[in-house]
């Protein structure tokens, strides 16, 4: 045989693309108050204030609350995510191009509406102390000294809260025990519960925790976390046009697109939304800080 007979060696390529590993889409919408299919530019969300009891005489009158009302308004945006798919290019591959750029445009509005949210959460002007990493009781009391602050505050409500971490955050407080171990999590011994369209979120101190890859300074020495209320943030999602989504309204979230041009014998794929936070509550949301740059503890 040929000792060229390499050269005629054939090379066999993956159908499937693969996409760049990325957070795939929001992972907080869920973790906040959401308003969809709004029609118009902004969106207003309501708050009442808490009232006082009081006595009063025998036949008297009762003394009225007035509890004050204050609206807090979401201005919109309109944010694109678009590619064009050549029609010979595609001739070309044999990987599901569009259906690959389709995905990509999606995720990436996804992550527009967490960036929007830990931009409100940021907004706070609540601050607890710097967590120090020194040990694992020094991380776990600065946590919990981020849900007491809630606690103070009244704004602590179980069953509507959530908290925010870094990865090195997260790394962090796995080493507590309390957080890691399933005995101090949930009654039926499930230490993550299902929470939102990706990622996971764990119970621990009747706080939802998530780790999160774009908080505010991540890797840092001055890295974010948050703990809140979901009812202290507020997001709102435009209702798309139906030449946009292809069959009427699209009530919220994000209209797909995929539009042939002649002229340019390609596709476009392109995702589109409208979307705006508010912060609500000021006083819904604790914020900290954590050294990213620190090494985990060892005792």
């Amino acid at each position: 045989m040929s000792t060229s007979i390499t050269a005629a060696f054939i090379t066999q390529y993956e159908r499937d693309v693969h996409d760049v590993f990325q957070r795939q889409g929001s992972i907080l919408k869920p973790t906040v108050r959401f308003k969809d299919g709004v029609n118009g530019s902004t969106a207003v969300f309501q708050k009442i204030a808490k009232g006082a009891a009081t006595t009063k005489a025998r036949h008297g009158t009762i003394t009225p609350m007035n509890q004050t009302h204050t609206s807090h308004t979401a201005t919109l945006a309109d944010f694109y995510a678009g590619d064009w798919v050549d029609k010979l290019d595609e001739a070309k591959i044999n990987i599901e191009e569009r259906m690959a750029i389709a995905r990509g445009g999606a995720y990436a509005l996804g992550r527009k509406v967490d960036d929007q949210i830990l931009t409100c959460l940021d907004s706070t002007t609540q601050t607890s102390v710097t967590i120090a990493i020194t040990s694992q009781a020094v991380i776990r009391n600065g946590f919990l000294n981020m849900v007491g602050d809630l606690i103070r505050l009244d704004s602590y409500e179980p069953g509507a809260m959530y908290g925010c971490l870094s990865p090195v955050s997260w790394e962090m407080l796995s080493t507590v025990p309390e957080f890691a171990s399933a005995d101090f999590v949930t009654a039926d011994g499930r230490p993550f519960v299902d929470g939102a369209a990706v990622g996971m979120f764990k119970k621990w101190a009747n706080v939802m925790w998530t780790v999160h890859s774009g908080v505010p300074n991540v890797g840092t020495a001055t890295s974010k976390i948050f703990v809140y209320n979901k009812n202290a943030i507020g997001y709102a999602a435009g209702a798309h046009p139906g030449n946009l989504a292809g069959r009427g309204a699209n009530e919220g979230g994000v209209g797909a697109d995929i539009t042939w041009h002649g002229d340019r014998a390609a596709h476009f794929i392109n995702h589109a939304m409208s979307g705006g936070c508010v912060l609500i509550d000021d006083t819904g949301v604790i914020e900290g800080n954590i050294n990213d740059t620190g090494s985990l503890p060892v005792a």
